[in-house]
């Protein structure tokens, strides 16, 4: 039987999975590796959901030919992972530690022995404490010292690795880890979170020429954003205007500058007050370099007006007779959105690639050692069928990413929430293929969605 040419995708789709080093590795000091503000806020009481931290997290450093035999089986043709700055960098500037490098040596030539392309992404939330304590993101000699960063791993690794990415969901770093204060370095600083934003793009588009220069084979550079269909609660006009201040923030504070060069006008005022200082002259022509844009998507935000939120005047709410998972509505429709969207307001040079997409939902092991997380193949399912809607509407989507191989860490909410396609007992750090894996290795084996 031949699959409907609608559910087929295009010819060189990239299909991969997705993880990041705090959550994976573990292995927190070992071989010379500093610590990062990860390892210092989880270690703080109160910080992570049941005190837990990513000291051992799914060891990956001392797995990871295991791990790597599990992409080979699931057909994975690539993977997108993260390099910890402080395993390659201890104290975040100066000299290299070898045997960090060393590490990616290895993890890098195990990927391309069992034919698996790395995308690698040099930062996931995971700063060097030494740089903290100079100052963070809100200091704007971090986005040098990260350029530094950069660099040293395009020499090393750069004949080998194509594909880079310089950050992933910058905004989570800036107004988690300096607006709220949900994740490290737990700052609740508006003027800090803003400054750390501009920084980390800026740092980006340096990391961009470092690549450039360091690299031995022509690389692709792009960045990942944590994305979200902002729709207002209801048609009144105050719950519309609620809504375009959040997707301001949330979207337009990021793709603005990297797209079209400049901040959203109508945010000029604020960022006067909150960039003051932290914005030069040539920072946005340095901020647009870019070959890729990684787009991260989970689920969508309904907001309604709130005069009692500072900046945005909205809040948040959860329209009833929705599915949802552990943490958000269950939206399909909002990836398509997501997609159309840029490539209408913004059509970008850049090529898109789904960077991330997953579900946590409760699942475990069954009395036969099987893992039937039906709802997660339901969500991959739907998820896709969006992105195929859009590659039919004429956006050139290039690849897509499932977040994330294994069951992990998840920042501030511990170990309670499972995204993996591979189930990990905590307690014995054995892995199990789910039926969501084996799922997600008939699509790509068909490079389409089965009926």
């Amino acid at each position: 039987m031949t699959t409907p040419a609608g559910r087929v995708f295009p010819a060189g789709f990239v299909w991969g999975v997705a993880t990041s080093a705090y959550q994976i590795e573990g292995a927190a000091a070992a071989d010379g590796k500093g610590p990062s503000i990860w390892d210092t806020f989880s270690h703080q009481p109160g910080h992570t959901r049941g005190g837990a931290t990513g000291d051992i997290a799914v060891d990956h450093y001392h797995r990871y030919a295991e791990d790597v035999r599990l992409m080979a089986e699931l057909g994975l043709p690539t993977y997108r992972f993260s390099t910890a700055w402080t395993r390659v960098v201890p104290t975040g500037s100066g000299p290299a530690n070898p045997l960090g490098l060393d590490f990616y040596d290895r993890l890098v030539d195990e990927l391309l022995a069992h034919h698996i392309e790395p995308y690698l992404t040099l930062f996931h939330y995971d700063l060097p404490q030494a740089l903290q304590d100079a100052g963070g993101w809100p200091n704007r000699d971090t986005a040098y010292r990260f350029a530094d960063y950069a660099h040293i791993m395009a020499e090393r690794l750069g004949d080998r690795v194509t594909h880079w990415i310089t950050h992933n969901e910058p905004l989570v770093t800036a107004f988690m880890g300096h607006l709220s204060g949900e994740h490290a370095p737990g700052i609740k600083d508006p003027t800090a979170a803003f400054q750390a934003g501009h920084h980390l793009l800026l740092s980006h588009g340096l990391a961009y020429a470092a690549i450039r220069g360091a690299a031995k084979r022509p690389p692709t550079i792009g960045i990942t954003l944590n994305l979200t269909p902002i729709h207002p609660a209801s048609d009144s006009e105050a719950d519309a205007q609620a809504a375009a201040r959040v997707d301001m923030l949330s979207n337009r504070l990021s793709l603005d500058p990297l797209l079209r060069g400049a901040y959203p006008p109508e945010l000029q005022g604020l960022l006067e007050l909150m960039l003051a200082g932290a914005l030069h002259e040539g920072d946005l022509e340095i901020i647009r370099r870019l070959d890729w844009l990684g787009v991260n998507y989970y689920s969508r935000a309904v907001v309604r007006y709130d005069p009692d939120v500072a900046f945005v005047e909205a809040g948040p709410t959860r329209p009833v007779g929705h599915e949802y998972s552990q943490m958000w509505e269950i939206y399909p429709p909002g990836l398509y959105e997501l997609l159309t969207r840029i490539w209408r307001d913004y059509a970008p040079s850049a090529e898109i690639v789904v960077a991330e997409n997953g579900v946590p939902v409760p699942d475990g092991l069954d009395f036969d050692g099987r893992v039937r997380d039906e709802r997660r193949i339901r969500y991959l399912r739907d998820h896709l069928a969006e992105v195929q809607r859009a590659v039919q509407a004429g956006v050139p989507v290039r690849g897509y990413f499932v977040w994330s191989l294994l069951d992990n860490f998840e920042w501030a909410l511990g170990y309670g929430m499972r995204f993996g396609l591979i189930y990990v007992d905590y307690e014995t750090l054995a892995r199990t293929l789910k039926d969501s894996g084996r799922w997600y290795s008939r699509v790509i084996a068909a490079n389409a969605l089965p009926d």
